[in-house]
């Protein structure tokens, strides 16, 4: 009986149902979409890897003053850590600055990052083409550089290895290529590395930065499980190498990737649920439709009700006539929902390029909270419907 009382009213059941279908849609793609982030972050991260520490020099606050940095970051804090810090397995320091690299008639800005022949170990990156330089290299200030994966493109060139064993001028100095870089992405809290040309240590030091300062220092724990007490050796370390006092604040930090990763999946974690309250609430005006609906439609047929009513039909008959018509609405409009969501976030993915993630839960979240709009907006209408007296709703005209 409530399908065919639906049915007799075709587009009114349809445009009631559409904000259902709207509502329910909405809550499946912001999830998703939301999910996706978070994962995009975590996989970002992973990539970083989670057992890297990353230290650089800091402004010292002193009684709400910035004071300004004494003692700068050398290769001395550097062996400093290798020979203090046993939960340590690599440690690299690494010296950067933003220089043009010109090859033929081609140019561009990229940072210029020294590092030592241990630097894919201990940040876990990859050789594409080519080769990585090695310790003689380093040693001897070889004047050969291996570029990020995305400068070959900022240099007009489709195909990487065109460029392996070309030369390039890196402000000013001459340069032979020998490798190319797999593609790393963004780094959080290190910039496109993608966009970076990397040349030995000793190289940069003396030819191109001409200084002995260590811009950061990257340390690689053993595990995820030894980063606490490696965070503490590594104070320890660099305290005692800058003849910090007791009591002092330090004039350097320690990001650690692993609660940079917790951080940030908190943050996803807000930014799911947020718009996920913003979709719901569309789901809330779809269930007011519905009662304003159901109400209407408790008045049209008063007339029917008391017919019933006079036939024998209880109080419990009606009111699950009319729940049952509301609630066959909200799930009617909840399957249809879950297939635009679902196709809503394909579309974002693919037309878009956005990272979605749709998980059964935010499925079944989804259309359970649509069932419960169903049976909340429609327990009014349909306990007015079953409280009319019978004799009364026979004379309604």
């Amino acid at each position: 009986m409530a399908a065919a009382a639906l049915a007799a009213n075709v587009m009114r059941s349809v445009l009631t149902t559409l904000g259902i279908v709207i509502g329910v849609a909405a809550v499946i793609a912001m999830i998703a979409l939301g999910n996706g982030a978070q994962a995009s972050v975590k996989n970002r991260i992973a990539t970083l890897g989670t057992t890297i520490l990353q230290i650089d020099a800091v402004h010292v606050r002193q009684g709400g003053v910035q004071q300004n940095v004494t003692k700068k970051m050398t290769m001395e804090d550097a062996r400093s850590i290798e020979e203090r810090a046993p939960h340590i397995v690599g440690v690299e320091p690494q010296q950067d600055k933003q220089l043009q690299v010109v090859w033929g008639d081609h140019n561009t800005s990229v940072s210029i990052v020294g590092v030592t022949p241990n630097f894919l170990q201990v940040r876990h990156f990859a050789v594409a083409l080519g080769s990585w330089f090695e310790s003689a290299d380093d040693l001897g200030r070889a004047r050969v550089a291996v570029l990020g994966a995305g400068v070959p493109e900022l240099l007009g060139v489709r195909n990487p290895g065109a460029l392996i064993g070309d030369l390039v001028r890196i402000g000013g100095v001459q340069f032979k290529v020998i490798g190319t870089l797999e593609a790393k992405g963004t780094g959080t809290g290190f910039g496109n590395q993608d966009d970076q040309v990397y040349v030995p240590f000793g190289t940069g030091r003396f030819r191109l930065f001409k200084t002995d300062r260590v811009d950061d220092i990257f340390a690689l724990a053993s595990s995820e499980a030894d980063l606490p007490a490696a965070m503490s050796e590594i104070e320890v370390a660099m305290r005692r190498a800058h003849r910090i006092p007791e009591g002092a604040p330090d004039d350097f930090r320690i990001r650690n990737q692993a609660d940079l990763l917790e951080t940030l999946s908190e943050a996803t974690q807000v930014f799911t649920t947020l718009l996920a309250g913003i979709a719901a609430v569309s789901l809330l005006v779809g269930g007011i439709g519905i009662m304003n609906i159901m109400l209407v439609s408790v008045t049209e047929r008063t007339r029917e009700i008391g017919i019933r009513k006079a036939l024998g039909a209880t109080r419990r008959d009606i009111l699950f006539q009319f729940l049952a018509e509301a609630l066959a609405l909200c799930l009617l409009g909840g399957v249809i929902g879950i297939v635009a969501g679902v196709g809503g976030a394909e579309v974002m993915r693919q037309s878009f390029g956005w990272s979605t993630a749709i998980g059964a839960s935010s499925i079944a979240l989804a259309f359970l909270f649509a069932a419960a709009v169903g049976i909340v907006f429609g327990v009014w209408p349909a306990r007015r419907a079953s409280t009319l007296d019978p004799i009364e709703a026979l004379r309604y005209e």
